[in-house]
């Protein structure tokens, strides 16, 4: 678990490490990682729900009550339920975003895996996204999963993320290295 010591030195890492250590407990990591999942993604759709985590406005309990609502909507297992619990009664919900992140992160450890963030300017297909599994897998020496999103601002190329490496192949941030070459 190359990453795991950094990771668990954070708040968000902190709570992802003790999410973790119940889910192995219980057996159920697996199970845990795809109800954060569906949270992650239920963040990223609703904007009304992102501003429900980090409104600071909002009560414990009323946050708590609202958060209840979304895990019965979404599904989730009683432990990731009461998790989420814990953290609006923390007053903690604005890190679940990075609390996600670094339970994946953890999880992918454990099972001897890296994850991919890879950011395109355009979205890939299942035939693009599982050759590029395969590169980055040879590069690595490990299992990698991948992650894809979309940002029309890179104009085209990707960016690719393991860890802490970075590989940006993007037109924008050739073309901003270019600027900066024809000024200096």
């Amino acid at each position: 678990m190359e990453n795991s010591g950094g990771i668990k030195a954070s708040l968000q890492g902190r709570y992802a490490s003790a999410l973790f250590d119940l889910a192995s407990e219980n057996g159920v990591v697996t199970n845990v990682e795809g109800d954060l999942d569906r949270i992650g993604a239920a963040i990223k759709e609703s904007g009304d729900l992102a501003d429900l985590i980090r409104n600071p406005e909002i009560s414990r309990k009323a946050a708590g009550a609202a958060m209840e609502a979304v895990a019965d909507v979404l599904g989730l297992s009683a432990l990731t339920k009461n998790f989420v619990g814990v953290l609006a009664a923390n007053r903690r919900l604005s890190a679940l975003p990075e609390i996600i992140r670094a339970f994946v992160a953890i999880a992918a450890a454990q099972r001897g895996e890296a994850t991919a963030e890879v950011t395109t300017a355009h979205p890939l297909n299942d035939a693009q996204v599982e050759e590029l599994r395969q590169k980055l897998e040879l590069r690595e020496g490990r299992k990698i999963s991948v992650k894809t999103s979309v940002d029309a601002d890179l104009l085209g190329g990707l960016v690719v993320t393991i860890g802490s490496k970075r590989i940006d192949s993007s037109i924008r941030t050739r073309l901003n290295s270019l600027a900066q070459a024809m000024k200096g």
